[in-house]
């Protein structure tokens, strides 16, 4: 039961570090397509590695508690390739529902954050923060 606890108290930290990853990421998605006419399939990697960073430094100091690897450049090199696999979900999403839905930028953004959190909080806890046995 202790074991629960802990990963629902990580997944509700690693949820508040997304969500100020997001607000980086969609910020700046938002920003670069309304305000400096960036297409956005250019916008949404440009968001999604500043979101990425973000939340690399939260997730390592706030999040878990546990830490499977010990070379902290192995640990990021592990944890922005879920990241780019992430993005890759993302991209497909976004493009997926902008072109079933035009000029609904914000909208298919909204529809990736969704699934590419728990995409990303799953495959981060399994591979690089649960203590190995």
């Amino acid at each position: 039961m202790k074991r629960f606890r802990n990963v629902v108290a990580e997944g509700a930290r690693y949820f508040g570090a997304a969500v100020v990853a997001l607000a980086v990421d969609f910020g700046v998605y938002a920003g670069l397509i309304r305000l400096a006419a960036v297409h956005y399939l250019v916008a949404a990697p440009i968001g999604f590695a500043l979101g990425l960073a973000i939340v690399y430094v939260l997730s390592v100091r706030w999040v878990f508690r546990q830490r499977r690897v010990a070379d902290r450049r192995a640990e990021f090199a592990i944890f922005a390739v879920i990241g780019l696999a992430g993005m890759a979900l993302n991209q497909a999403i976004i493009y997926a529902v902008v072109e079933f839905m035009p000029e609904a930028y914000e909208i298919a953004k909204a529809v990736s954050a969704g699934t590419v959190f728990w995409f990303n909080f799953g495959a981060r806890k399994l591979l690089l923060f649960t203590h190995y046995r």
